[in-house]
């Protein structure tokens, strides 16, 4: 009965740390049919300090948190391990900023669609999976 209550007040804890951060408006671009990667873009704000730590989806072999910065003049992408999540302050994933890399795509993205992606957040020594589904917009669509 202990282990029962114990896992049951668990399950409530996973969904309040899940239901703290607020996830607006994710999206990606469509892809032709032979496109291996893609970028995920999206908004977070989280109602405690916390940090995204990695990010995954079943239509893509990898995923990978990404940041982009000027160099000598010239844009680079790279990974980065998480990235800060400040309580209460807006974090957006954008293009030609940080964003979510997927790479080895398993089929194409289509307009219309909606790409599935789990986030995983570390907050207050947990870590938690948050499910998103992205909305697929047109190959053009403007990063604005």
């Amino acid at each position: 009965m202990r282990l029962l209550i114990a896992s049951a007040l668990f399950a409530l804890s996973t969904i309040a740390v899940a239901a703290d951060l607020k996830v607006d408006a994710p999206w990606t671009r469509s892809t032709l049919p032979t496109q291996k990667a893609a970028g995920a873009f999206m908004t977070l704000t989280s109602a405690q300090d916390a940090v995204l730590v990695g990010a995954s989806s079943p239509l893509a072999e990898k995923a990978e948190i990404h940041e982009m910065k000027t160099e000598g003049g010239v844009m680079k992408m790279s990974p980065v391990a998480n990235l800060p999540l400040p309580a209460g302050k807006a974090v957006e994933l954008k293009s030609g900023g940080n964003h979510i890399m997927l790479w080895g795509l398993k089929q194409q993205l289509k307009a219309g669609e909606k790409l599935p992606l789990e986030l995983q957040i570390e907050s207050g020594g947990k870590r938690e999976t948050v499910k998103v589904e992205a909305e697929i917009r047109p190959l053009n669509t403007s990063a604005h």
